[in-house]
């Protein structure tokens, strides 16, 4: 009886705790939606001046509901954590801990998210990453004890696709006030809704 195993239930990826998950750690980490919002603000207002905050919002948001940049702010964030706790091995304690500037994988995470919704976003995301505008400040602040060497780089890129996102979707509407041959930028949702008018009984 002893010797008998016991059968491991088969893994199942379960999308709403991810999303959960993901929502749950940038508000644990004290990132709001709102200061990733003004981000985009930031970065678009310039070209887009009627902008609201929550055309941005919305925009974010949605930038945050594709799983691979739920798993892209996990990951990030976990290693963060855990370089709090000192629970990562040398030298990648170290290295986290104190943002070495030759370790470049924070970015190469961040540049994950950006690539969603284009290249259009990896100058958005430059810009930001330089200036550090707003909530990046303050994930920048070395004073304060907490390590964001992950999550400066992820949410500045979440600001820059959603950046991405509005200026996609505005040459979209400016097609479709000129009568203009269009397709939907956004695949997937078009996918989407066809399926389902298939589906709609006659």
């Amino acid at each position: 009886m002893a010797d008998e195993k016991i059968e491991k239930i088969p893994y199942s990826l379960n999308s709403k705790a991810v999303a959960d998950a993901t929502k749950y750690w940038l508000n644990k980490r004290g990132v709001t939606l709102e200061e990733i919002a003004e981000l985009v603000i930031f970065l678009q207002q310039k070209y887009y001046p009627n902008l609201t905050m929550d055309e941005c919002i919305h925009n974010v948001e949605m930038v945050l509901s594709k799983r691979e940049v739920q798993n892209a702010v996990l990951t990030g964030i976990q290693l963060d954590v855990m370089a709090e706790e000192g629970k990562l091995f040398s030298p990648l304690q170290d290295m986290i801990e104190n943002d070495e500037g030759l370790y470049g994988v924070d970015e190469i995470l961040a540049f994950s998210i950006v690539n969603v919704y284009g290249s259009i976003g990896f100058t958005n995301y430059g810009y930001v990453d330089k200036l550090k505008p707003g909530v990046l400040q303050r994930l920048n602040d070395k004073t304060t004890g907490q390590i964001h060497t992950y999550l400066d780089d992820i949410v500045g890129a979440v600001a820059a696709a959603a950046s991405s996102r509005i200026a996609h979707r505005k040459q979209a509407e400016r097609e479709i006030e000129l009568d203009l041959p269009h397709t939907p930028e956004d695949r997937e949702e078009a996918a989407r809704k066809l399926a389902e008018y298939d589906e709609t009984p006659e």
